[in-house]
């Protein structure tokens, strides 16, 4: 990693040649939706929309990592493009991939186990495990294929996803289940990520091996919207096509629900489907409102916040473990933790707990913001 005065990720041009400022609005107000959701002052009173769904359907919340993953498609087409344009080879491209994709995994690794690193429970899937992996296969196909075969192998990781989780018996369970034990998925990452999963469940991990395939599709779909941007059409074409092509997505994503129920944990292949449309037309606004009619001034916090979105991610995943983490006595000789405190010192006497708690998720998205905003002001721009 290393400071860079003009970031790659923040620098995107449309094919006219003007920065492409929607992606970096888009990509942050994204991570400013999963600081918002991460980091609620209890769990224990929290807005539904503001929690995942429990198994089937979906919730405001669940939109979130589908959308990071998908924009990392969209950045990956036009960043490499350009590069391909200046001469680079296919091969030292990879060889970036490469080292980018176990950056961000090791950040992964290292959010899992800090403070403590217990190699033994360490979690080894997660948040940015998975977009490493998705990043590096993406990469390959984008690379090594063209347009054509990148929507054939989008198909195909879905297909397959499809055909092993209603087609492949899972032992004691039999085909087709998608129960929280005993669907295929859970069945592989038993056999090979036991003791090293989510703390929540133990036994499955939304970010496990299985479902990993479904998400690489994600991350195609952000591609192909790259190549559509790239296109030598108007601005007015390209928003209209995306609203087109991300409305489609969602009714397929519904239709193809009902035989295979939309569920985040399972990153079902209609799940993947419908939030590639979802993220499609709600960037298609973004890019009409930011990039073709030019109201910027209202986007520049998320802007701000999109420029070091990974460098935020980290950054909150370690303020927040530390929070949880320091030990504090409170009046009756209990020990509270030091988020506990401040959230009962100067939240909870503000509203009702789920307000309150809502309170608390909102004032860490503005520390986040605040960092963020230091970080752009001084040129500290994170490229991994």
């Amino acid at each position: 990693m290393a400071a860079q005065q003009n970031p790659q990720e923040a620098w995107r041009l449309r094919p006219d040649g003007v920065r492409l400022e929607s992606l970096d609005v888009f990509r942050g107000a994204t991570i400013a939706a999963m600081m918002l959701v991460n980091n609620p002052g209890t769990w224990e009173a929290v807005y539904p929309p503001l929690r995942h769904a429990e198994w089937h359907g979906w919730t405001f919340t669940d939109l979130i990592f589908p959308f990071f993953l998908w924009i990392v498609g969209v950045a990956m087409t036009l960043s490499f493009a350009k590069r391909v344009a200046r001469g680079e080879s296919k091969s030292r491209l990879v060889l970036h991939a490469l080292r980018r994709s176990a950056v961000i995994f090791a950040l992964g690794l290292f959010l899992a186990g800090y403070p403590f690193f217990s190699l033994s429970t360490l979690r080894i899937p997660g948040v940015l495990q998975r977009i490493a992996v998705c990043y590096l296969i993406a990469t390959l196909i984008f690379l090594y294929n063209g347009v054509r075969w990148q929507i054939a192998w989008t198909a195909v990781f879905l297909a397959v996803y499809w055909v092993l989780m209603k087609l492949v018996p899972v032992p004691g369970y039999g085909a087709g289940n998608l129960d929280k034990v005993g669907n295929f998925a859970q069945y592989v990452d038993s056999l090979f990520l036991s003791g090293h999963m989510w703390a929540a469940t133990k036994i499955w991990d939304p970010e496990g091996i299985v479902s990993t395939l479904p998400a690489v599709s994600t991350t195609l779909f952000g591609i192909l919207t790259g190549h559509l941007l790239r296109a030598r059409w108007s601005s007015e074409e390209r928003t209209a096509w995306m609203f087109v092509s991300g409305n489609v997505l969602i009714v397929a994503g519904l239709a193809l629900g009902m035989w295979l129920p939309i569920n985040k944990n399972l990153w079902t292949s209609s799940f993947a489907v419908f939030m590639a449309g979802m993220a499609l037309s709600t960037f298609a606004f973004c890019y009409w409102v930011v990039d073709v009619r030019g109201c910027r001034k209202w986007a520049k916090p998320f802007s701000i916040y999109g420029m070091n979105a990974i460098a935020v991610y980290v950054l909150a995943g370690v303020l927040a473990r530390t929070l949880g983490l320091i030990k504090l006595s409170s009046e009756g000789g209990n020990t509270i933790t030091l988020k506990e405190w401040i959230f009962r010192m100067f939240f909870a006497p503000l509203a009702s707990p789920v307000n309150a708690s809502l309170l608390y998720a909102l004032c860490f998205v503005l520390v986040l913001y605040g960092m963020a905003w230091v970080m752009y002001r001084r040129r500290w721009f994170i490229k991994i």
